[in-house]
């Protein structure tokens, strides 16, 4: 198994760092590392180094050895960004766990049509930040170091402006009558953006599958069976990243 993976602000610029707050709590009290074990320390947006642990003071201070040098990852190509609309209940926060674990880049909610969940006031900077958060801490326990970006919810207006900016794009959509298109044929780019939009539980209605046609993303079917919204977006994206060479 890959080292652990924990979140700070600002790569050290030295070999040796003190992880503390509630990163160094995890490590301490709950991960239970002991001196001589592997970490990997990364500010979630690329840069990482490997240390070895040092030290493990009181219950939230971890003494880290051996940082540099500091590495960076590339940004992957052909990046995946996944619009998805606002699930009922705790479905969007499990939406946003796999496709991070799957390596999707960017996620947007989308407040479609059909979405029986609003974001709206205190409850959508809640929802929000929920969704931010497990994105975070699906990032450090999948092992990557560069985490999604969860942006601010869209409306249909601004999804389509989003759709007709990428290289390529595309609307999941069940109905094979719809002249939906397997998404495993589909040709992709080698590089550039991907956008995906994954309807909700009542489907995408047909003047936002209008719009996002005019806006250059066609509908798209994974298979025969009909996947919620909240497991859709993972099962696509496990397919894109095959299929574009990054789970090569």
């Amino acid at each position: 198994m890959t080292a652990p993976v924990f979140v700070v602000e600002q790569l050290p610029g030295g070999p040796e760092f003190v992880l503390d707050g509630s990163e160094g709590r995890h490590a301490v009290s709950v991960k239970r590392l002991n001196p001589g074990e592997d970490v990997v320390l990364t500010d979630g947006r690329g840069r990482w180094a490997e240390g070895v642990v040092r030290a493990a003071e009181g219950k939230d201070r971890l003494v880290v050895g051996g940082l540099e040098p500091v590495h960076e990852e590339p940004a992957p190509t052909p990046s995946l960004t996944v619009v998805q609309a606002l699930p009922k209940g705790d479905r969007g926060e499990l939406a946003v766990e796999t496709m991070t674990e799957t390596g999707v880049d960017m996620i947007v909610p989308w407040q479609a049509a059909r979405c029986i969940t609003q974001w709206k006031g205190d409850r959508g900077l809640r929802s929000l930040a929920k969704w931010r958060s497990t994105a975070r801490e699906a990032g450090k326990q999948s092992r990557r170091v560069r985490f999604p970006e969860v942006a601010e919810a869209m409306t249909t207006k601004q999804v389509a402006a989003l759709l007709a900016g990428a290289d390529f794009a595309g609307v999941l959509h069940e109905d094979q009558d719809a002249g939906s298109e397997p998404l495993a044929t589909a040709e992709l780019p080698t590089r550039g953006t991907i956008v995906l939009v994954v309807g909700p539980e009542g489907g995408v209605s047909p003047q936002e599958l209008a719009a996002f046609a005019e806006a250059g993303a066609p509908a798209y079917r994974l298979g025969p069976s009909v996947l919620r919204t909240s497991t859709a977006g993972t099962a696509a994206a496990a397919l894109l990243m095959g299929r574009t060479g990054r789970w090569s």
